[in-house]
């Protein structure tokens, strides 16, 4: 049994707590570490527990608490090498020398098997993961991306439970108040993924086998948690799936403050 949990998810700050067995692990840690070690807290783990944190790239709203983090909890940062040297560049890793640089064979973590997959964003080297449980079940997360590529179409398909990101409605952020060099950005093959473009490709997740959904780091001015999670639905139904009966999703919120899903 394995539990998956987005304790903070929006441009503001982003982490996700994955438990199996007698490991636990972050994806990112977007905050600070005293607002990561509340929430923790709230689901009922101990930060003590953690023992491994995964980075998907060196953007601010990903890695803002991994200094204090490891430092005080003593875990173990892993990450590509493209986020290794931008982190090192800006003096945001405390041990560098202790982190690790992860692979596509990826890395071991007694009950779990986190591997990486690369990301279409503008950073380093941005990537997403997936977990693969000794149950023989998979997680996978893939946020801030700016297009769906085979790469991580293909890394997602087969997952029991999938984050994707839903970042914005490409109406709402055309006609907001954003600069035109940030709406480009946004809107490009390296910015963040829409409503629209989330939708299609759930749609081929449910094909492959995949049950539950979270929609992930929406955006605060450029969307709504109602339209991306119709947005899907309506994707999903018009494919002919029922939810509740095929399918689960969830809105991850800013954040977290309700159940985790369990494989």
């Amino acid at each position: 049994m394995a539990k998956f949990c987005p304790l903070f998810s929006s441009s503001s700050g982003n982490s996700i707590y994955i438990g199996g067995g007698e490991n636990s692990i972050l994806i990112d840690i977007g905050v600070s570490a005293k607002q990561t070690e509340q929430a923790l807290f709230n689901i009922g783990v101990d930060a003590d527990s953690i023992r491994d944190i995964f980075i998907t790239h060196e953007h601010s709203d990903h890695i803002k608490g991994i200094k204090v983090f490891t430092k005080k909890h003593k875990a173990r940062l892993h990450m590509t090498a493209g986020t290794y040297e931008a982190l090192v560049k800006t003096d945001a890793l405390d041990n560098a020398e202790e982190c690790s640089i992860i692979t596509s064979d990826g890395v071991d973590v007694g009950c779990m098997l986190v591997r990486p997959f690369a990301t279409s964003h503008d950073a380093s080297e941005s990537c997403g993961y997936t977990i693969e449980l000794a149950n023989g079940r998979k997680m996978s997360v893939a946020t801030d991306l700016g297009v769906m590529t085979d790469t991580v179409l293909e890394n997602l398909k087969g997952s029991d439970l999938v984050m994707l990101e839903s970042n914005h409605d490409v109406n709402m952020l055309q006609c907001g108040g954003y600069p035109y060099i940030l709406k480009r950005r946004i809107l490009g093959v390296k910015g963040h993924l829409s409503n629209d473009a989330c939708a299609e490709t759930l749609v081929k997740l449910i094909e492959s086998g995949t049950t539950r959904f979270f929609l992930g780091h929406l955006s605060r001015e450029n969307n709504i948690p109602q339209l991306a999670y119709q947005t899907s639905v309506s994707a999903l139904t018009m494919a002919g799936a029922t939810e509740g009966e095929d399918y689960y999703i969830r809105v991850a919120k800013p954040q977290w403050d309700e159940k985790a899903m369990i494989l």
